[in-house]
Parts: structure tokens; sequence; C-alpha cells
């Protein structure tokens, strides 16, 4: 039986033996205060439980973006090596290219470091 199934069952019989359709079952709480005071007490627990598992799963998927952000850092920091070392190499062989312009700006060393450090220094703000 699941966990709605269990539920509806016994929110079920407490409401219909408390309404004085089950024969031989005396009636213990005819204003349904203590099925809303338990039902309630249930959902604050329940409430805290799922608030606990987001904050976990959000904690991962934090992980997981900067673990993302690490990576695309020394992607780029690689493909801007790679790119100063190809222009090297056209300059050397006397190849010319219509992408000079965008060539320098591709060819400026992001690194990685420090924007790793600045996002740290930053953290404590955004939370």
């Amino acid at each position: 039986m699941t966990y709605r199934m269990h539920h509806l069952a016994i929110f079920g019989f407490w409401i219909i033996a408390n309404l004085g359709w089950v024969p031989g079952v005396p009636k213990w709480d005819e204003s349904f205060v203590v099925l809303a005071m338990w039902a309630s007490v249930e959902a604050i627990f329940l409430s805290t439980f799922v608030l606990i598992s987001q904050n976990r799963m959000q904690a991962a998927a934090d992980k997981r973006a900067d673990l993302d952000l690490q990576i695309s850092l020394l992607a780029e920091h690689e493909v801007t090596k790679l790119a100063t070392l190809v222009s090297a190499m056209a300059d050397k062989m006397g190849v010319s290219s219509n992408a000079d312009a965008e060539l320098e700006e591709i060819k400026q060393d992001i690194a990685p470091e420090a924007v790793l450090d600045e996002i740290e220094e930053t953290e404590p703000e955004r939370r």
C-alpha cells in the first residue's frame, strides 16, 4: 500500500467512524479537531523533510555548476593557447587571414584562477 493510499485509508476510516457510520465503533473525535491537528503536524514534518531534500539537491546542483564553470574556463584557456599557437604558425609561414581582428580578441588570455577567485570573493554576497 503506498503512502497516499495508507493516509486515505486512515483519514477515511477516521471520518466515517466519527460520523457514526461504522456500527460498534464509538465516536472519539466528533468535531475532527484531533484529526486536523494530526494532519497539521504531519504536514509540518513533511514540509520540513521536503525543504531539507531541496536544500541538498540545490547544494549538489551548485557543485555541478561550479565544476561546469571550471571546465569551461579551462577549455577557454586551452583554446586561447591553441589560437595563439596557430596564429604564430600562420605568421611564420606567411599565411594571412581575414579574421585577424577577431584573432587578437581570441588570443587574449583568461586566467581561470583569477575568475574563480573573483567568484569566491563575491559568493558570500550572493547568499
